[in-house]
């Protein structure tokens, strides 16, 4: 079991728990309950991607922090982006990977362009 696997079987446990309360993400914005959607199913995709490539790990820690960041409420467009560009730097030669890698994209382009870097 990878480590993400790991965490987020603890956190199922930690869900059943009287007096519980789970929270949804994005529940009051639909774009970051899509992202989270995305991100979620990404990473179940790399998960179920039984051969080994050279970035998994890059990969499910980006992951971790985009579903992290999403779930914080009103992430940052250019962060948003970077963790884009370093997850798809890591899985984007796993052709199989492809699909759920093209829904966080399109998930995270609704969020807008970046901000223009200041001069």
């Amino acid at each position: 079991m990878h480590g993400t696997d790991q965490a987020a079987a603890r956190e199922l446990d930690r869900a059943k728990e009287p007096g519980t309360r789970r929270t949804v993400c994005g529940e009051d914005d639909p774009r970051i309950t899509g992202l989270c959607a995305a991100v979620s199913g990404l990473r179940r995709e790399i998960a179920a991607y039984a051969v080994e490539f050279a970035d998994r790990a890059v990969a499910e820690s980006e992951l971790a922090a985009l579903a992290s960041t999403a779930e914080g409420g009103s992430p940052e467009v250019a962060r948003l982006r970077r963790s884009l560009l370093l997850v798809t730097a890591a899985v984007g030669s796993v052709s199989a990977l492809a699909p759920a890698l093209a829904h966080v994209r399109a998930a995270i382009e609704l969020f807008g362009p970046a901000a223009p870097a200041a001069s």
